[in-house]
């Protein structure tokens, strides 16, 4: 559990490295703490703002996503399509699969379906084809 903070913080602490090892140093060498301690609760803020920010994105971009969905493929919306096309930036088969959406068959349709319609992109990565959600990977990659 502990590592959690940690990668949660890093993007901050990559971007800001200098004057982290700055104050972590001051406190090392000055027992400095209070500075530190404001310091890493900006950090905790900034770095909780922007996550909250891109939630609130990826919450209306689901909720276009299933609106444009329900109206070029009525038939195959489901708010558990929703949510499977956004738990990651990308999808498979065996992930529409594992969540009952239907046989090999039927998913891999389903998959064409979306992509025709241009709300996935697929990609071949080795033996296996993805199908990204570009916009949700658009989000993520937002600094």
């Amino acid at each position: 559990m502990l590592n959690t903070p940690a990668i949660y913080l890093s993007e901050y602490i990559i971007q800001n490295k200098t004057e982290y090892y700055r104050r972590l140093r001051s406190v090392t060498e000055n027992n400095e703490w209070e500075s530190y301690i404001l310091y890493i609760l900006d950090m905790i803020e900034e770095t909780s703002t922007k996550g909250l920010e891109r939630l609130n994105k990826i919450t209306i971009a689901m909720d276009k996503t299933a609106e444009e969905l329900k109206k070029k493929l009525p038939k195959m919306y489901s708010k558990n399509l929703i949510e499977i096309l956004f738990r990651l930036p990308y999808t498979k088969r065996q992930h529409l699969i594992d969540e009952n959406m239907g046989n090999l068959k039927t998913v891999g349709n389903y998959l064409i379906a979306l992509e025709e319609n241009g709300f996935l992109k697929s990609v071949k990565v080795g033996k296996e084809k993805l199908y990204l959600n570009q916009q949700l990977l658009t989000i993520l990659e937002e600094k």
